[in-house]
């Protein structure tokens, strides 16, 4: 570890098989890291531990650390980044309920439960980022997918109850929005490229010093909640 970011160390990234994820292992990769790459669909990551991970069955979780702890020993890094968008534009007073739990249960609670079974693992210095979305912010309402910003605003929420918990032990915790960025789900329109979503998503990790927690930041930048 270096007086700011992480140098080298083993990193768990999950949804790495396609779009931000698979930018952000390789970038990893390419950096010395030991970069664990968890996946729901089997992928071919250069340079990756591919792990097969849903991170939204518990089992599944647990057999991941598992693996972690019987291969690797330790984790230095968390990148929660697996999400869905399963809702389209209609308002929240259309949206269906069962559409918002099945968000919910990946894109908030699947990162509690992630880190909930990682934090054994991690060490002072060790880092978790929420990759969360500008579309949770309460301070700029947004209404374009409701499932999934309710998602997102309560993922900050959880990132901050980890930030607390998490700092007896020295491992800081924070959200992250990569921005609009052209994946599968932001679309061909997306002013970003995936190059700037993964370097924003990796700025805990590779620039921010140890007691830097409990933030919500894009491109190395604070930003309201």
């Amino acid at each position: 570890m270096g007086a700011g970011g992480l140098v080298g160390g083993t990193v768990l990234v999950t949804g790495a098989s396609r779009g931000l994820g698979r930018e952000a292992a390789r970038w990893l990769a390419e950096r010395g890291f030991t970069v664990i790459a968890g996946t729901r669909a089997p992928a071919l990551i250069p340079g990756t531990d591919v792990l097969a991970l849903d991170v939204a069955d518990e089992a599944s979780v647990r057999a991941a650390v598992a693996h972690v702890k019987a291969r690797h020993g330790r984790l230095d890094a968390l990148v929660n980044n697996a999400a869905i968008q399963i809702d389209g534009t209609d308002g929240v007073l259309d949206l269906p309920l069962e559409t918002l739990r099945r968000t919910l249960e990946t894109n908030t609670l699947a990162p509690l439960r992630m880190a909930q079974a990682f934090a054994p693992l991690m060490g002072k210095g060790g880092r978790i980022v929420n990759v969360s979305s500008g579309g949770g912010q309460l301070s700029t309402p947004a209404a374009w997918a409701p499932a999934y910003c309710i998602s997102k605003t309560a993922l900050n929420a959880v990132t901050v109850q980890l930030s607390e918990g998490l700092k007896p032990k020295g491992i800081a915790v924070n959200a992250v929005c990569p921005g609009w960025v052209r994946t599968d789900m932001g679309g061909a329109e997306a002013p970003r490229s995936l190059e700037e979503g993964a370097a924003s998503i990796l700025w805990p990790i590779l620039e921010a010093g140890p007691d830097v927690t409990g933030g919500f930041w894009r491109d190395g930048k604070r930003i309201e909640w």
